[in-house]
């Protein structure tokens, strides 16, 4: 019995801490799988339906982007930081950088092809989800 309670104690602490997210955009761009998603962080696809693809990261020691980088993207920070060494060579930026999720959706409201991450409690009206993960 005592097992059982553990495991409700257990289930309900996870469901309440845990953290959703988001990639967002304006309303230029539909739903993109994750392997999309992944392709255009990387800078491996460029134009979506013609339209230029702008992604936006947080500041690498942001949770919401370490999160995102495990659980989207699937590297960790040591293959990340070779593959833009690698990418630099070939003339290649990494994603623009901001400063919070707030400066993250002023931009993505103003740019279209512009993406995006962010936690989903804190997601003004506008946005457009275009994928969903958890902690």
């Amino acid at each position: 019995m005592k097992k059982f309670h553990l495991l409700l104690l257990l289930l309900f602490h996870s469901l309440l801490f845990s953290q959703e997210y988001a990639i967002i955009s304006n309303k230029k761009i539909s739903n993109l799988s994750q392997a999309e998603i992944k392709a255009i962080y990387l800078h491996k696809i460029n134009f979506l339906n013609n339209l230029k693809m702008v992604p936006i990261n947080l500041p690498p020691k942001n949770k919401i982007r370490k999160s995102f980088e495990k659980k989207v993207l699937k590297m960790n920070i040591n293959r990340l930081k070779s593959y833009w060494i690698k990418q630099h060579y070939l003339g290649h930026r990494p994603p623009i950088t901001m400063k919070s999720q707030k400066s993250v959706e002023k931009f993505i409201a103003n740019v279209d092809g512009a993406i995006g991450y962010v936690e989903i409690k804190n997601l003004q009206n506008g946005m457009n989800i275009l994928y969903k993960w958890s902690e």
